[in-house]
């Protein structure tokens, strides 16, 4: 498989959503890496296989409104 790299955007307005939001990205399968954005609310995903609807499901459930913005 390819690398995919994908931006989410994410309400991560205390330092609570911002760890939650961590744990659930870097616990989704296939993921190899993750850059945080903090000023901006976004959330740089690397990896291979990620399901990235899933992902963005999992995080509006668990942490608030989520946007995909790209993947590549």
């Amino acid at each position: 498989m390819a690398k995919q790299t994908m931006v989410l955007k994410v309400n991560m307005s205390s330092e609570k959503y911002r760890t939650k939001a961590m744990k659930i990205v870097v616990g989704a399968s296939g993921v190899k890496g993750v850059r945080l954005e903090k000023e901006q609310g976004k959330l740089m995903v690397e990896g291979e296989g990620v399901d990235v609807l899933e992902l963005a499901r999992t995080l509006k459930k668990k942490v608030g409104k989520t946007e995909i913005i790209k993947v590549s």
